[in-house]
């Protein structure tokens, strides 16, 4: 199959292909068992030849940022992970208008670094959010008060086998961690309205951001972030201690103790302990308060 898949990717993709990559290697709370082939497309051109290659054979693919809100089951993912390598993290910023252009492959805190440098206005919520730019649109990132959808433009997308779309901000559905943006496109690059600022204040509110983060989140330890959606007008970390579920151990997984919402690696963890941690707050908040809960996590390779 690798024969087959060099074959079809050709002399002039760019990037690289890994058999059998172990994705704990990938993800940020360093779980999940190998998958298939693990794709870095460097350019549009290579990113159009593996994901045509991956049709053509048949071969099940998802896209991969930073592994950062993502659960790998243990036995890891048949198929393909396709990631966006460096042609796909760059940074643009029109001064006239006041915004920017992010690739999809850029890391968000590096985008919030690039504004901030220019003293520009308006990603300072986003400071110590993990993963790419991609992923911060796709699931319309953010804090419980601010979010980055009221300050995108424009997002550029590839639907495998048709080409290119772009959706002007008003055109998508702008949504608590989600957006209406359809899963079987890729998100290549978005532009990110902002406004002049005192750096020096900018500064300021992203060092208060990043400290309230250092105290209230379990940093230290591997996690793959926010385990679930805050309800309206409610916190998740304060229900699964009320149900006494702060600190509860599976394995090498833990429902954090600092924060509740959160599930940390405390060495050797698998998959499947984190997921019984998942459902053991989730059964216990539905039957003490009736709220079901929703999984902010995504899952990777579980039936």
């Amino acid at each position: 199959m690798m024969r087959s898949l060099a074959r079809l990717l050709g002399d002039e993709f760019s990037g690289f292909v890994l058999e059998n990559e172990p994705l704990s290697r990938h993800t940020t709370i360093r779980i999940g068992g190998p998958a298939a082939f693990f794709i870095e497309a460097d350019d549009l051109r290579s990113l159009t030849f593996a994901c045509d290659a991956c049709r053509k054979l048949g071969i099940p693919w998802t896209m991969f940022g930073k592994g950062s809100n993502l659960l790998v089951y243990d036995a890891g993912f048949n198929g393909a992970v396709i990631t966006l390598g460096a042609g796909f993290a760059k940074c643009a910023f029109d001064a006239e208008s006041g915004v920017f252009t992010f690739g999809a492959g850029l890391r968000l805190s590096q985008a919030v670094r690039e504004a901030t440098s220019l003293g520009r206005s308006g990603l300072e919520f986003a400071v110590g959010i993990p993963g790419t730019v991609g992923g911060a649109v796709r699931m319309n990132a953010g804090t419980r008060r601010e979010f980055l959808g009221p300050r995108i433009v424009s997002v550029t997308t590839l639907r495998p086998g048709e080409g290119l779309r772009r959706y002007a901000a008003r055109d998508i559905e702008w949504n608590y961690r989600e957006t209406s943006i359809p899963f079987d496109e890729v998100v290549l690059e978005c532009e990110v309205a902002t406004t002049e600022g005192s750096e020096q204040e900018i500064r300021r509110a992203m060092q208060k951001s990043q400290e309230r983060r250092r105290i209230t989140q379990p940093l230290g330890l591997p996690s793959c972030g926010s385990v679930f959606r805050n309800p309206e007008g409610e916190s998740v970390g304060r229900l699964i201690e009320n149900v006494g579920l702060k600190g509860a151990l599976c394995g090498g997984a833990q429902i954090s103790e600092r924060h509740a919402n959160f599930i940390v690696n405390k060495g050797g963890a698998k998959a499947v302990e984190v997921l019984s941690l998942i459902h053991a707050a989730s059964d216990a908040v539905a039957e003490r308060y009736g709220v079901e809960l929703v999984p902010e996590v995504r899952f990777l390779g579980f039936e």
